[in-house]
């Protein structure tokens, strides 16, 4: 029940926090320098096919130690942090290298928007796990 405690939790904040983020924050960006991308409507599929995976990683990498270590939250966030710099910059860099239009202010935008969710992610799910697991 722990695991799925913290699967869930973690899983719930990260999909919500990243509806916002990339409504507000990331696709703004995206539409100002690769406007021809962006698709009308998201596949929501394969989105949700990342997330399952990305929150399993997250998990493994970041929360469970968190959980099992009784590491801090600062940890937790730090640690969920540097996956998502790692993830979401492994994304970016690739993009800017390859791809015509990419520019340095999306690399900036969403990396910095992954490390700061799936950081807060894994906070969230630690805390909720820790609370009611």
């Amino acid at each position: 029940m722990t695991y799925a405690i913290l699967y869930f939790s973690t899983f719930i904040v990260f999909l919500a926090l990243d509806f916002l983020g990339l409504s507000y924050i990331v696709k703004p960006v995206f539409d100002k320098h690769v406007p021809e991308l962006i698709l009308d409507k998201p596949r929501f599929v394969p989105a949700l096919v990342f997330y399952a995976f990305y929150i399993g990683g997250l998990l493994w990498f970041v929360s469970l130690p968190a959980l099992l270590d009784d590491r801090s939250i600062l940890w937790t966030f730090a640690s969920g942090a540097l996956l998502g710099a790692i993830a979401y910059g492994t994304y970016e860099f690739t993009s800017l290298a390859v791809t015509k239009g990419w520019s340095w202010e999306m690399v900036a935008v969403d990396v910095t928007w992954g490390m700061c969710l799936t950081g807060v992610s894994a906070c969230a799910g630690v805390l909720a796990t820790r609370a009611f697991g």
